[in-house]
């Protein structure tokens, strides 16, 4: 099987970052295009009971979303992968990556085996584990 278009769902996490090392690899062996993903959902923090959350959080939760993507896609670019996109959505992250590899036509999803979200995987399982189940594409989990 050839990759084209590799999506890695990247958190900044240590396991993300594994994963993010092996989505490199692959996009370097088969000339493929590698989008770096990070989801972000401030529904974690509503279901937290944290209520009203203030304008200064979302920026910061916003800004470190963004700085993780462009360090990886720094990162990829530097290894020698040579079509690296990196991307910001809000959403549910199992829910949203799916839809992104759908929409985008990717015929890989590379996530961690756990991310940084404790709270949300108690309640709703780990997102690693909904894509597994769920995706319509291969999905490689990293431990």
């Amino acid at each position: 099987m050839v990759f084209k278009n590799i999506i890695v769902a990247y958190d900044g996490s240590e396991n993300a970052k594994r994963a993010l090392d092996v989505a490199i690899d692959l996009a370097k062996r088969y000339e493929a295009k590698l989008t770096i993903i990070e989801v972000i959902d401030t529904s974690v923090l509503v279901g937290m009971g944290l209520g009203p959350i203030p304008s200064e959080v979302i920026n910061e939760i916003y800004n470190k979303a963004k700085r993780d993507v462009e360090e990886a896609k720094e990162k990829a670019m530097n290894s020698g992968v040579k079509n690296v996109e990196a991307v910001n959505i809000e959403g549910d992250p199992a829910t949203a990556i799916m839809d992104y590899a759908g929409k985008t036509g990717a015929d890989l999803i590379v996530t961690g085996s756990r991310g940084l979200s404790t709270v949300k995987r108690i309640f709703l399982g780990s997102v690693s584990s909904r894509i597994v189940h769920e995706a319509k594409i291969p999905v490689l989990v990293v431990k």
